[in-house]
């Protein structure tokens, strides 16, 4: 499939939902990160926002990237709106073909998954490598599927933390596994309706 289809199928998921105005962030970044200083972070399919307006809420400079044209415009307008324009530069990114410039003391990937073509290990494993020393990578990926989600393949398989870790085969002497789990939450979809699922989660630290 074409670059030209992955755009124009997320740019129609993003249209068809509602725009929330104060979008939340995911549980695995704020359990995460809750306590650290801030830096500069590296949003890795941003989505309706909500992790990149949390983290610029508490100081953190935040580049925030998705494939849709439609959700970084809409996170770029909620920026503004709540006096954060300064600290989020929202952009659009095809990681099949680009990644943001700079480096990062922060790089979270929340559920960055795709029917499209991506090598998902090459993209973490740049995102790895931009990392300053001390810096983390927070990769956080579906472990179930919910009720609502775009993706109700019964063949799905969820590869776990391990083999995630294993595909970006990082040197050991630069990065540290710091977590690697399943654990369950309850999620909240549209309408309100909830479903208990499963996360993976893997933080990899930069040691040098």
């Amino acid at each position: 499939m074409s670059a030209t289809d992955a755009v124009t199928f997320w740019d129609g998921v993003y249209a068809a939902r509602p725009a929330p105005d104060a979008p939340r962030p995911n549980v695995r970044l704020v359990e995460t990160v809750t306590g650290l200083p801030p830096g500069d972070a590296l949003d890795l399919g941003c989505g309706s926002g909500g992790d990149a307006l949390w983290l610029a809420r508490r100081g953190w400079r935040v580049t925030a990237v998705d494939i849709s044209g439609v959700a970084a415009e809409r996170l770029a307008g909620l920026a503004r709106a709540h006096g954060l324009g300064d600290l989020v530069d929202a952009l659009r990114h095809d990681l099949r073909a680009t990644f943001p410039e700079g480096r990062f003391d922060l790089v979270c990937a929340h559920y960055l998954h795709t029917p499209f073509d991506l090598d998902r290990a090459s993209v973490l494993r740049t995102a790895a490598h931009a990392l300053r020393p001390g810096g983390r990578l927070l990769v956080v990926d579906h472990g179930s599927t919910a009720p609502w989600s775009w993706d109700q393949d019964p063949e799905a398989r969820f590869p776990s933390p391990e083999e995630v870790a294993s595909d970006l085969a990082l040197d050991p002497a630069t990065w540290r596994v710091e977590r690697a789990d399943a654990p369950r939450r309850t999620a909240t979809g549209p309408g309100g309706r909830t479903a208990e699922v499963v996360d993976h989660v893997l933080l990899v630290r930069r040691t040098g």
